[in-house]
């Protein structure tokens, strides 16, 4: 059965969610915009939504191949994605390898600080109340979760954090941090979903050793540092290369 475009299921600050045809599938377009702190501020980059879709599509392509499930089904063009359909569980996953940006601000710890083991964190994703980072007893009191889910959800953040750690390192970037969104699909397995990308994580340039110019990520907007797509652009290249 040919593939037919769906109206709009969703529409968030970086993407838009189609349905298709088929009930177990979905078509993601990525946009331009480009949102930091819990969107306030806000722009249209040109070209990010194409660069974030191949960066996403060649992350996605290299997890499936070492046995990590995500919702990655095929790139349409430039800036669309075909996906699984995935219940989207309301937790950002977030995995640390190095103190930065959020972390130092609310700990002693120093920017650039390598953590003695990768911190993984749950924030409730929840744009009016800012995405708040929920403890252990905030976690159970909601209910999320199952103690079977958070169990799953921890092993298979920490294998990505594996996986992504040696692929960035091939392209000499540090994986300095990360943020995940889980879901089931309609087979009601747990998958990666949503996007990896420049967005979502932080990643240095092991090539520079200036602080501002070594980051390659959102950061650069966060910062008002400039040259994102530049940046966006000098990761896609090294991932093209590597291919």
């Amino acid at each position: 059965m040919e593939l037919q475009h769906g109206p709009l299921l969703y529409e968030g600050k970086a993407k838009k969610v189609f349905s298709t045809n088929k009930s177990d599938q979905v078509l993601v377009h990525f946009k331009n915009d480009a949102t930091a702190f819990n969107a306030l501020k806000h722009s249209e980059i040109d070209g990010k939504g194409s660069l974030n879709c191949q960066i996403s599509a060649a992350i996605f392509e290299m997890l499936k191949k070492q046995g990590i499930p995500n919702h990655f089904l095929g790139i349409e063009n430039e800036t669309w994605m075909l996906v699984q359909k995935v219940e989207i569980i309301p937790l950002e996953i977030v995995v640390r390898n190095i103190a930065s940006g959020s972390l130092c601000r609310e700990t002693p710890l120093k920017n650039g600080f390598l953590l003695p083991f990768p911190l993984l964190e749950f924030y409730f994703k929840d744009d009016a109340l800012g995405d708040p980072l929920l403890t252990e007893a905030r976690l159970k009191l909601l209910d999320l979760i199952t103690t079977q889910q958070k169990s799953e959800i921890e092993k298979l953040a920490l294998a990505v954090n594996d996986s992504l750690k040696n692929f960035f390192q091939g392209l000499e970037l540090t994986l300095v941090d990360f943020k995940l969104e889980m879901g089931l699909n309609c087979a009601s397995e747990l998958v990666v979903a949503d996007e990896i990308s420049p967005d979502t994580c932080r990643l240095w340039d092991n090539r520079c050793e200036d602080e501002n110019q070594r980051i390659l990520d959102k950061d650069r907007f966060r910062k008002d540092l400039g040259g994102l797509t530049e940046a966006y652009n000098e990761v896609l290249s090294r991932i093209k290369g590597l291919s």
